[in-house]
């Protein structure tokens, strides 16, 4: 566990009833006079981007929408769309969306210069500054990218999603609605809650773990595994909607405070270069290397076992208490129907030594791994899924 640890915030964080319109009163106090909102063509076509828009434009601002953003985007991708809002300018950036809509609106309020781009920000993401405030609308329960400083990008040349971390990008507003996630496609919603639940207990399994990390990722965690199901299979379950969204929120900030470890950095390959989800990359890793780390975090599972377990389970000790909550997270990737091998995505064997080479390179979260994972490790985990 750290020794010095710190956990930074947005400037204010919404919840609640009619949270949405909180937009309208930040824009105002700020004067705003022209307002930038990010989101995508998908979250307009279900209609969940009305809302957002509303709160908007009931402040009387001028406002334009740039929404030429797919999922798991490239850095290049990326870049085009920041040099159409350099173009276009604003005083405020509203961003409505998953992940990669958030994370795109974060790397924007820092790039309104020509001193250098996202691609510079690669190699030296301290370089970035906060040049125009941020409001973040999550639409999923899931990612927690609207409150971490973390903005993923895929490097196409490297076949690897990279982390851009920075404190200039954490928000200054968020906005927890629960409106936007109510009708979340379930195969959305699967993939995005079992994202937090690994942010959660990676981040309560992290090197990097600390008393404020675990305050956030334990609750997450219970919030998770005790609502996970019922958020994304029940269209009408609003209350356990509700927790997913703060405990995807939780998750978010226990990354901040600490870090996630082997789960992510081994699903970045498979995000980079098979376009697979973020959420589905790590709902198949999960399991793998939650069973690789056992041998070494399991008091911790133990102690998050004794957290999470209301079933009426009545594990005694610590290996039956660490068993069940792997066999726990198990069970909620299988009930959602998510993915668990790469053979669904067409990912052929002979591509194992690339993935494992790639997995290598992401030592910003293999350290955070309280059992190293070499790389016969990861060729072992890797294999366990193809």
């Amino acid at each position: 566990m750290l020794e010095k640890y710190n956990l930074k915030m947005p400037h204010a964080v919404y919840s609640g009833e009619n949270a949405m319109d909180n937009v309208t009163e930040i824009i105002r106090q700020r004067g705003a006079k022209k307002v930038a909102i990010f989101t995508d063509k998908g979250i307009e076509a279900v209609g969940l981007f009305a809302l957002p828009e509303a709160a908007v434009k009931a402040s009387g601002a001028e406002y334009y929408v740039l929404d030429d953003l797919r999922p798991e985007p490239s850095y290049l991708e990326v870049q085009k769309l920041i040099d159409q809002f350099k173009k276009d300018g604003a005083d405020l950036i509203v961003a409505c969306g998953g992940g990669s809509v958030l994370d795109t609106a974060k790397l924007a309020s820092v790039l309104v210069t020509d001193e250098y781009g996202v691609k510079e920000l690669l190699d030296e993401p301290g370089r970035a500054k906060k040049c125009v405030p941020i409001v973040l609308i999550p639409t999923t329960a899931g990612t927690g990218a609207e409150v971490t400083p973390n903005a993923i990008v895929a490097v196409p040349e490297k076949e690897l999603k990279v982390g851009i971390v920075n404190d200039n990008m954490i928000a200054d507003y968020v906005i927890l609605d629960a409106r936007l996630i109510k009708n979340l496609p379930v195969k959305i919603a699967a993939a995005t809650g079992v994202d937090a639940m690994a942010h959660c207990v990676e981040c309560f399994t992290s090197n990097k773990k600390n008393p404020l990390s675990d305050t956030f990722a334990l609750e997450g965690l219970d919030m998770i595994i005790n609502n996970i199901e019922e958020a994304c299979l029940n269209p009408d379950a609003m209350e356990a909607k509700k927790k997913m969204q703060i405990a995807a929120f939780y998750g978010g900030l226990a990354i901040t405070a600490s870090g996630t470890t082997g789960v992510h950095a081994l699903s970045y390959p498979l995000g980079g270069k098979y376009h697979i989800a973020h959420g589905v990359s790590n709902a198949i890793l999960l399991v793998p290397v939650m069973k690789f780390n056992e041998p070494v975090i399991r008091p911790l599972l133990a102690q998050a076992y004794d957290r999470c377990a209301h079933d009426g389970s009545a594990c005694k000790t610590e290996e039956e208490k660490s068993a069940w909550m792997i066999r726990r997270m198990d069970e909620i990737v299988k009930k959602l129907q998510i993915p668990t091998s790469l053979q669904e995505f067409g990912v052929p064997k002979e591509d194992l030594d690339g993935l494992v080479e790639a997995g290598m390179q992401v030592k910003r979260l293999l350290v955070n791994n309280m059992r190293e994972i070499t790389p016969e490790d990861a060729r072992a985990i890797y294999l366990q899924v193809m």
